[in-house]
């Protein structure tokens, strides 16, 4: 649960630890044994004017299998449990609020079972279970893959019926950049000759993803960027489509397709981000 929410604007601390249980100091061999009463969880400390708590449950939700009331994927036990520890009656409301409209959604057939509750004392962690997926990368990503949870989350968060709701709300050339991961044609799109100063963000959310201070002038007829204004937020991901392997570049909290990432540019590292005007809205400087 770490890695969603990890270096996101906004995210001040992510600690793993237990809570929710009725011992003092357990240890991970203890909530393991389910002796104790607690749930692995992490405790996200963030700055709510960046990350509101609606953004915090929204990824959340797209994390887990709500349906599953002992544990998750191939994690069984109530030590596995999904939930939501909440800090104040504010809380408490929004998460209740976000979990009926996940049972209205009709995206998942089965009751929504997550359970929300106050939040009681929270232990860390051992340090050898801090950021866990970055000092086991490899032991990580085959867990992922083999428990069933990537498969899973595709299957409910990236359904055709999303692809038909957006291709209601964008125009066909934004689906088809978006969502088909095509190009714009060059010197036709709203931003490639843009000058003025200001911010480019993510047609779908709004989150920040470059400055016109990176911008150059490529001459290929596309917004070119010499780097994004917060690497956290653009990811990249090898494309095999056209014959070729290429560097897509993708919205990480959307998952929009933004362009490709190409090294012809001006700067040191020589990175030059090939962006689509149709991915983006741009937002002058006052």
């Amino acid at each position: 649960m770490v890695s969603p929410f990890d270096e996101l604007p906004g995210i001040v601390s992510i600690v793993s630890g237990y809570t929710g249980g009725h011992t003092d100091n357990p240890t991970y061999e203890e909530v393991g044994r389910e002796t104790t009463g607690h749930a692995e969880a992490v405790q996200i400390t963030f700055d709510p004017h960046i990350f509101p708590y609606a953004r915090l449950l929204e990824l959340f939700w797209q994390q887990i299998d709500p349906t599953d009331a002992e544990g998750q994927f191939q994690d069984r036990g109530r030590s596995y449990r999904a939930a939501i520890f909440t800090h104040n009656e504010r809380q408490r409301r929004e998460a209740e609020a976000s979990r009926r409209a996940l049972g209205r959604s009709g995206r998942f057939k089965s009751k929504i079972v997550t359970e929300i509750a106050d939040a009681g004392r929270f232990y860390p962690a051992e340090a050898e279970h801090q950021d866990y997926y970055k000092h086991r990368f490899g032991h990580y990503r085959l867990y992922r893959q083999h428990s069933g949870r990537d498969a899973f989350l595709r299957e409910h968060w990236d359904t055709e019926r999303d692809r038909e709701k957006l291709r209601g709300e964008l125009s066909d050339v934004q689906y088809e950049v978006i969502v088909r991961g095509g190009m714009e044609p060059p010197y036709d799109n709203a931003y490639w000759n843009e000058t003025r100063p200001g911010l480019y963000v993510d047609v779908l959310s709004g989150d920040l993803l470059f400055d016109s201070a990176d911008r150059y002038d490529a001459g290929d007829g596309w917004p070119a960027f010499a780097q994004s204004a917060d690497s956290h937020l653009v990811r990249r991901e090898a494309d095999l489509g056209g014959g070729e392997v290429r560097t897509a570049l993708v919205s990480r909290l959307t998952g929009a397709r933004l362009g490709y990432l190409l090294y012809d540019g001006p700067g040191e590292g020589k990175l030059h981000y090939r962006v689509n005007s149709a991915a983006l809205r741009f937002i002058p400087r006052e």
